[in-house]
């Protein structure tokens, strides 16, 4: 599946939290759960695909994760919220 998107990596229900972009989220989502991206998002354990987006193009999803970057913890909370209120992890809707 190769189709741009922004996603979101929690490490528990209102955890941590990693936004990231990338062109195939199955692979992307499946290294965050195992522990194969070194940095962040394993020191802090975020290991549950909470939240994504698709976009038509990466320079879009490029910008559309700057812009989700740039907002509060506050707004990214309310953006899993409105999509996935029971925080699922959506890894499972993927594969």
């Amino acid at each position: 599946m190769k189709q741009p998107c922004v996603y979101i990596m929690a490490s528990r229900r209102n955890g941590t939290l990693y936004t990231g972009v990338t062109s195939n989220l199955p692979k992307r989502a499946f290294e965050h759960r195992e522990g194969l991206v070194a940095g962040f998002s394993r020191k802090h354990a975020c290991k549950l695909l909470v939240w994504y987006e698709l976009h038509g193009s990466m320079i879009e999803a490029i910008t559309r994760e700057k812009q989700i970057k740039a907002g509060s913890r506050a707004k990214k909370l309310a953006l899993i919220e409105s999509h996935n209120p029971s925080w699922k992890d959506l890894y499972g809707d993927l594969i």
